[in-house]
């Protein structure tokens, strides 16, 4: 059976149970203290449903995963490979002189790699018992409560900081943080466990961006249970359309005075700031939005909105 032949098909992959997972990723090293001092792994894996959890594993426990899975499916000739075997993918081999951090560390682009090429083996493969225990989320890694996930951290850019948010506390979007979450640098919210964070948008399939305590940032969304979420348009990436200022323009006609405008600008956070030129007490019919290429401060000046409508 050629190569290709071997690749996962698609009907095979769509009767695939939910559970099954799919992807992992490295998101962190931690140091295990006790009688023997170790690094483990922080992995994220993603199942064919959509769920998403953290495992803990050793090196040594990739180690044994890949011989069980060599002698169960290794094909004696490569280019000849009997039925319900595979090529499986090369693991990094053991170290065993070095500083134990730094080791942990040069090998996570490897067990990526490995782990990257391990589930996009045959559909059939993945349902090896083998596998599923090894990426599955023990009742002791669901009580380990994550630290940094350094590798799962978005870029970050300048902290901005808003006014208290004036929304409903019932319809807005909003999760609760479930551990306690200490923001790496200003970019990144500290967090405390039960406290309500609303939440402005997806930053990227990891982390999110809230306000809480009078402070905007990112925090990781592995921290936090989702109360009600973002809408589709809210995150980056899903081809929503770009934003616009719009300057709503009335023609005024006092009695007694020249005409003169008024003029009403509507940010796009759907909060409406009305500025009229004093003096002016009775409005035409005459209306005419003016849109605005450049950002206007929420309360502008009516010398910068008469200059924008001329």
């Amino acid at each position: 059976m050629s190569q290709p032949q071997r690749l996962r098909d698609q009907s095979d992959f769509d009767q695939l149970p939910d559970n099954i997972p799919v992807s992992a990723t490295i998101a962190d090293t931690e140091e295990k203290r006790g009688f023997i001092d170790y690094y483990r792994f922080v992995i994220e894996v993603k199942t064919k449903g959509g769920s998403k959890y953290l495992i803990y594993r050793r090196y040594r426990e990739f180690f044994t995963l890949h011989q069980t899975l060599e002698a169960k499916y290794s094909p004696g000739d490569a280019e000849r490979p009997a039925p319900n075997t595979c090529v499986l993918p090369s693991l990094p081999g053991k170290v065993y002189i070095g500083n134990k951090q730094e080791i942990a560390e040069s090998r996570i682009p490897e067990l990526n790699t490995y782990m990257k090429r391990l589930l996009h083996l045959p559909a059939w493969l993945l349902h090896d018992e083998t596998l599923r225990i090894f990426f599955y989320q023990t009742e002791e890694d669901s009580l380990q409560q994550p630290r940094a996930l350094r590798r799962l951290r978005p870029p970050t850019r300048k902290v901005k900081t808003v006014e208290q948010p004036k929304m409903d506390l019932f319809s807005s979007p909003r999760a609760e943080a479930m551990f306690d979450f200490r923001g790496n640098g200003k970019a990144e919210l500290n967090l405390k466990r039960g406290e309500v964070i609303f939440l402005l948008r997806r930053v990227n399939a990891d982390w999110l961006e809230g306000t809480v305590n009078n402070q905007t940032g990112i925090f990781p969304e592995s921290y936090v249970k989702i109360i009600k979420a973002l809408p589709e348009s809210d995150s980056e990436g899903n081809g929503g359309g770009r934003t616009y200022s719009c300057l709503r323009c009335y023609l005024l006609s006092p009695s007694g005075v020249e005409t003169s405008e008024a003029h009403v600008e509507k940010p796009i956070f759907k909060r409406t700031v009305y500025i009229t030129h004093q003096g002016t007490k009775k409005v035409d019919k005459g209306l005419r939005d003016v849109c605005v290429q450049e950002d206007l401060s929420i309360q502008p000046s009516y010398k910068d909105l008469l200059s924008r409508m001329r």
